[in-house]
């Protein structure tokens, strides 16, 4: 069956008219689900990649004998929405002709439930229903979820106003629907998939992917197996031990029944024994940290495995059975521990039982393993070991091996070959892998891009001089900008010395800038209030740094945005897990790959994503401005895609020409 064959009148794609580029995707999305291939589209926002990949998922899925689902992974909420709104067109198009698409929105437990209880895993949502009345009330808001597909923050809404719990009905639902929107790690993180997908019916055999913004995977199958651990991570797994251990012994005792607690108190013995013995070796590691005068070190994954094993075994209760038998009976013990945590914000953290098991599970998985690596550094004071996991191919090349097909898409998908490699994505002569770029027509003219030539972020040519250049820059953005503007650095370090006091910011001119630990909801704030001010016809400039949380995974529509302007290229420093990335990608990519793969690319992927953030749609208009010479210069320089168009400034009096041009062709955005 030809990918034409499947459905040539795109029926399932959302809108009336269709372009060439959304036709092209969808056609070469349907050629690869039908070879249980994958589509890795380079598809730059406004081109309408989501309605198009779910019009090829959709037409194959129907198309299918089987009974496949699709699931929609994003990490953004903004975008579960689109999905939503897109598949209910979809539905409205259809009509009466065939059945409509039945989908689910669902995000973390944590977001859908007030309150999760720690020890029993329970949430009280539904404490006031009688079980008969929530079972009636679970199918029928079940029903109304199939019927017509309904945004998650609506589901929570309309749940909890009968008491009902939303998280527990849209699992259960997710068993009848078709489209399953959630977030990556339902996927590609192993306890979040093992816990979720079987319970909810899902089988990934029989799963189409849809990867939205699926530049961020690598680093995100990376994050979801970091683990870490400090020395007094042993005392406090203890004292929740013991706390889990005096829980059971007064149910034991109120109940009547005993209860076997033999393992769980040699795991309170054992714990005692590492909180004694571990300091020791934490206390060395500081020393030869210290001697080699760095930041931090990498340390072999074994020895610290066998330090363990060594102390658990330095009293023999019984003969070990195999090899690190002893940490794998103390992390089958820690996996139960039930403690009820002080915080209510504590429902989103680990306990430090869970995060110890998480430690030793992981370092015995990878133990044979150059994918992964252990550092050892000091935050603070405080002396700490952490995994970092080198190849997320390891984890996703058998996830997309698995399933029945898969859209990958993505404005920075750039290069390709380098998102194939790094997530191992098959490419045979069963399982084709189309890669392609859609172009946008209207980028090029509505976000051109000025490269200012007298300016760096480069550590040895930082100066006074350099940073009044960037600073005239961005003043004369200012002074010809009629809207908002936002400012992305390097790091905040950067952002910091370039603002310095404001008293260079013309006058009018608002700061609003981004913090480390900024929340959702302030996130979500900072954005509403740009819209506020807008009514009000005052002027702001929203300040944050390359890939955080300003610059992606945050929508600004209505074209909100006038100019961006990006500092410097955040290449990674120097450190233990940086050249131990190099080098893995030098063995397994070869010489040519290592830098650009572990460091080159991923910098100017993430200037790509900042200035991708204020087209949002066709109609769109925005002036870009990079702050950085090498962009244009070796290495960096082949890292940038060959249809980004862009022109270098040799001067700020250049910038505040070309500025000041380019606002009187387009003053207001609905203007085409």
């Amino acid at each position: 069956m030809t990918a034409k064959g499947v459905d040539s009148s795109v029926r399932y794609f959302a809108h009336s008219e269709v372009r060439e580029s959304q036709s092209d995707m969808i056609e070469d999305g349907i050629e690869s689900l039908l070879s249980e291939g994958s589509l890795m589209a380079l598809a730059p926002t406004g081109i309408g990649k989501t309605a198009a990949a779910l019009a090829s998922a959709i037409s194959v899925q129907r198309a299918s004998s089987d009974n496949l689902k699709i699931l929609f992974l994003t990490s953004r909420q903004s975008q579960h929405r689109i999905v939503v709104d897109t598949v209910q067109k979809i539905n409205q198009k259809l009509g009466q002709t065939e059945p409509p698409i039945k989908l689910v929105d669902l995000i973390g437990r944590e977001g859908m439930c007030q309150n999760v209880d720690r020890m029993s895993g329970k949430c009280d949502c539904e404490d006031s229903l009688e079980g008969s009345m929530r079972d009636e009330l679970r199918a029928d808001m079940q029903a109304n979820i199939l019927l017509k597909p309904t945004h998650v923050d609506d589901l929570i809404q309309n749940s909890r106003r009968i008491n009902l719990c939303a998280w527990a009905t849209a699992r259960e639902a997710v068993k009848s629907c078709n489209i399953l929107v959630c977030d990556y790690n339902h996927v590609f993180i192993d306890s979040v998939r093992e816990a979720s997908l079987p319970s909810m019916g899902v089988d990934i055999e029989n799963t189409i992917l849809i990867v939205d913004e699926a530049h961020n995977l690598p680093d995100r199958v990376r994050n979801g197996m970091e683990r870490r651990i400090i020395s007094n991570t042993f005392r406090d797994a203890r004292f929740e031990v013991q706390e889990h251990l005096e829980t059971a012994i007064e149910l034991s005792s109120s109940q009547g029944e005993e209860m076997n607690l033999d393992e769980m108190e040699w795991a309170e013995r054992s714990l005692k024994r590492l909180q004694s013995k571990m300091p020791t070796w934490f206390s060395a590691r500081e020393k030869e940290l210290a001697r080699l005068d760095e930041e931090d070190m990498q340390i072999e994954t074994r020895d610290l495995l066998q330090e363990m094993e060594s102390i658990l075994n330095e009293t023999l209760e019984e003969i070990p059975e195999g090899r690190f038998s002893s940490l794998r009976r103390l992390v089958a013990q820690l996996l139960s521990v039930r403690v009820d945590l002080e915080n209510e914000e504590d429902d989103e953290r680990e306990t430090s039982s869970e995060r110890l098991a998480s430690f030793i599970s992981t370092c015995g998985q990878y133990e044979d393993s150059a994918a992964l690596v252990l550092v050892f550094d000091k935050l603070l004071d405080e002396p700490r070991v952490r995994s970092f996991l080198l190849d997320p191919g390891v984890v996703s090349g058998p996830l997309f091996a698995a399933c029945r097909g898969s859209i990958l898409m993505s404005g920075t998908l750039f290069p390709a070959e380098m998102y194939r490699d790094l997530l191992r994505l098959p490419d045979d002569a069963e399982r084709g892998l189309i890669a392609k770029d859609y172009d946008s027509p209207f980028l090029s003219e509505r976000r051109p891009v000025l490269v200012a030539q007298n300016t760096t972020s480069r550590y040895t040519e930082r100066g006074q001089n350099n940073t009044n250049n960037i600073r005239d820059h961005i003043i004369e953005v200012l002074r010809n900008t009629p809207g908002h503007v936002a400012l992305f650095a390097q790091s905040y370090a950067m952002l910091d010395m370039v603002l310095d006091d404001y008293r260079w910011i013309p006058w009018g001119v608002q700061i609003e800038k981004e913090s480390s630990r900024m929340s959702k909801r302030q996130v979500a704030k900072m954005v509403d209030n740009l819209y506020q001010k807008r009514r009000t016809k005052d002027r702001v400039m929203l300040c944050g740094v390359l890939s955080g949380k300003l610059a992606e995974g945050v929508d600004y529509p209505e074209n909100i945005l006038d100019a961006v302007v990006c500092i410097g290229l955040p290449v990674p420093p120097p450190s233990a897990r940086q050249k131990a990335l190099t080098e893995y990608c030098q063995d397994k990519f070869g010489a040519n790959a290592a830098r650009r793969y572990s460091s080159h690319q991923p910098a100017v992927n993430s200037v790509l994503q900042a200035i991708g953030r204020p087209i949002r749609k066709a109609e769109d208009r925005a002036l870009v401005v990079i702050l950085e010479k090498r962009i244009r210069e070796r290495p960096y320089r082949f890292c940038i895609p060959t249809n980004l168009q862009v022109m270098r400034s040799q001067d700020a009096e250049r910038t505040g020409r070309l500025a000041k041009r380019f606002f009187q062709r387009f003053p207001d955005p609905a203007i085409e």
